[in-house]
């Protein structure tokens, strides 16, 4: 999503290239262009401003030390800066409450808001071990508590019944009571959304609010709304106490500026960015993080988290083993790899958080292709015998006709297959060798589809 950001303050950065120091002149030359980055991408006026001062006050006090290009100590005061807008850290949830805590979800219509109690459910139960109930209140909405309640199963949290009938306090008062009694740690209720801010929206929640007394109170953005969510944002922070923001649809194709907007309007900290549909979309927000990948820098440590959960520690220990034995790479480890990048999101996923430099890659690749590239793939092995997977070198023109057939695509898709797969067994006998920076080099070859 905030890809034209991060190329516009890319090129930025380089027209100081040639420059011996940091100036008045040429910081402020560069800061114009940031600016009209910043504007284009739907950053709030007033958070341009604070941005343009504080990043020019620091500037010019910056010594340009080392190897350090004027461009690289601009880029560090920018990321610094970028990292305050955003709150400076991650804020988790408060738990310092008796039992169950209390999380009340507020947005409007269209937010992703039931989908995003689903998917904090389901991180607070596998990330923080937590024992989860969720309630609907949303009587207006048709099917809204069984959009709930099938989210809840997917989950895997448990699901308090209401009934559109009953009045949205005596639901929230109910799950409570069940809550304590079932001995539930967090409690998470969706409320009723509108498609704009009205007066009996407010007044309903206002009062859902004095009647249960949550510990946190978190509002569901959609995050292409840009401007626009800056202003929903400050409407229900004047009517409730907030006490975060959730950024939704931040894989979006929009410019992007709530989420460098959205904190320094209303005060209120960005706990969670949430991507795509799937359950798994709900990251915690690292305003540092979220600054590198503005920057183009990627977001290695959120990468490495997200391998943590996807990769099977057992599989993963299995295949350093077999690597460090020289045992070598073959065709079901290959067809493992990408089984496990899948599980991590997938490499679309993977290249948002990468350097800007390497994630260029994946720009070959033709929209929506991914899956369908990673499906054909596992076709193809999968239309290997055993001993083919194990010996590759074994597959000759007749072997690779019948594996053709048996996965219904041409012998050129095979080939290409086999190519791929003999550049990853270089890179892994690289990577057994310790040769980082060559695997590095040779990751292009890697990627399945890349060499198109």
């Amino acid at each position: 999503m905030l890809d034209n950001l991060t190329n516009r303050l890319a090129r930025v950065m380089k027209t100081l290239k040639g420059e011996a120091r940091l100036t008045e002149s040429n910081i402020s030359d560069a800061l114009r262009e940031v600016r009209m980055a910043l504007l284009e991408a739907d950053v709030a006026l007033p958070v341009v401003k604070d941005f343009i001062a504080a990043v020019k006050e620091k500037a010019l006090g910056e010594e340009v030390i080392g190897s350090l290009s004027p461009g690289q100590a601009l880029v560090g005061v920018v990321h610094r800066e970028l990292t305050q807008i955003m709150g400076g850290a991650n804020e988790g949830i408060n738990f310092n409450t008796q039992p169950p805590a209390i999380i009340l979800m507020a947005g409007l219509q269209g937010a992703g808001k039931t989908t995003t109690v689903g998917k904090l459910g389901k991180f607070l139960k596998e990330n923080q071990k937590k024992k989860v109930l969720v309630v609907s209140c949303d009587v207006y909405r048709p099917a809204a508590i069984e959009q709930l309640k099938s989210v809840a199963a997917q989950a895997g949290v448990d699901f308090f019944p209401s009934t559109i009938g009953e009045k949205p306090e005596a639901i929230a008062l109910a799950a409570v009571d069940w809550a304590k009694r079932h001995y539930h740690e967090v409690l998470l209720v969706d409320t009723a959304g509108r498609l704009a801010v009205d007066e009996e929206m407010m007044s309903e929640i206002k009062r859902l609010h004095a009647a249960i007394k949550p510990i946190e109170t978190l509002f569901v953005v959609d995050a292409m709304l840009g401007q626009d969510a800056v202003n929903t944002a400050k409407s229900f922070n004047e009517a409730l106490p907030l006490t975060g923001v959730v950024l939704t649809k931040l894989d979006g194709d929009a410019r992007g500026g709530a989420a460098l907007s959205v904190r320094h309007i209303t005060g209120k900290p960005i706990k969670f960015s949430g991507v795509g549909e799937k359950l798994t979309g709900l990251e915690a927000f690292h305003p540092e993080r979220m600054a590198s990948r503005i920057l183009g820098m990627g977001d290695v440590l959120s990468l490495i988290e997200d391998a943590k959960k996807g990769l099977d520690e057992d599989k993963a220990l299995a295949f350093a083993k077999k690597l460090k034995s020289g045992k070598g790479f073959d065709l079901n480890d290959f067809k493992e790899q990408i089984g496990q990048m899948r599980n991590m999101g997938g490499l679309s996923a993977m290249m948002e958080k990468m350097p800007a430099q390497i994630a260029q890659m994946a720009g070959q690749l033709p929209a929506g292709a991914e899956n369908k590239m990673v499906g054909r793939v596992e076709g193809i092995i999968n239309s290997m015998t055993p001993t083919e997977r194990a010996k590759p070198e074994i597959i000759k023109a007749s072997r690779k006709r019948r594996i053709a057939m048996g996965a219904g695509v041409q012998v050129q898709e095979v080939n290409r297959l086999l190519n791929q797969f003999e550049q990853s067994q270089k890179m892994m006998k690289m990577m057994s060798k310790g040769g980082i920076g060559k695997m590095m080099r040779g990751m292009k070859g890697m990627l399945p589809g890349m060499g198109r």
